[in-house]
């Protein structure tokens, strides 16, 4: 199973990172727990400085821009 998290304050990028994370597993059948943090001091603990930021199983693979469904598909695959 694949630990997907999105860190960002609640912003439209964040939001729409967020729900692209959650239909990149629909698309590829991925089992995948999804985790939205948008405490910032919870985040700090990430030393992350721009959001959105998407990780996958605990390494970050994207940050300061919207994640694309399918850059999310080619990083489940």
């Amino acid at each position: 199973m694949k630990e997907i998290m999105v860190l960002g304050p609640g912003c439209a990028k964040c939001k729409t990172t967020y729900n692209n994370v959650l239909e990149a597993p629909k698309q590829t059948e991925t089992e995948a727990k999804v985790e939205k943090i948008e405490d910032i001091e919870e985040m700090m603990k990430y030393n992350v400085l721009t959001t959105p930021v998407l990780m996958i199983d605990g390494e970050v693979r994207i940050k300061g821009r919207v994640a694309l469904v399918s850059e999310i598909v080619a990083f489940l695959k």
